[in-house]
């Protein structure tokens, strides 16, 4: 596939507290074909561990 399926850009940032949800929506998005893009960016909001995850659909060359 080209690009991503249902619309979706080809670069998200997927972002939320540290838990199994936000888990659960990166791995979703690695199945539909996204791939990493470097590591996540992490903070802290005084309450909660705050993730951010930057993720890309493949280019073929």
């Amino acid at each position: 596939m080209s690009t991503p399926p249902d619309g979706l850009p080809v670069y998200r940032v997927l972002t939320g507290p540290d838990d199994a949800a936000f888990c659960h929506r990166v791995s979703e998005a690695l199945s539909l074909g996204y791939e990493l893009h470097q590591g996540p960016a992490v903070t802290f909001s005084g309450e909660n561990v705050i993730v951010a995850q930057a993720l890309v659909w493949p280019t073929q060359s």
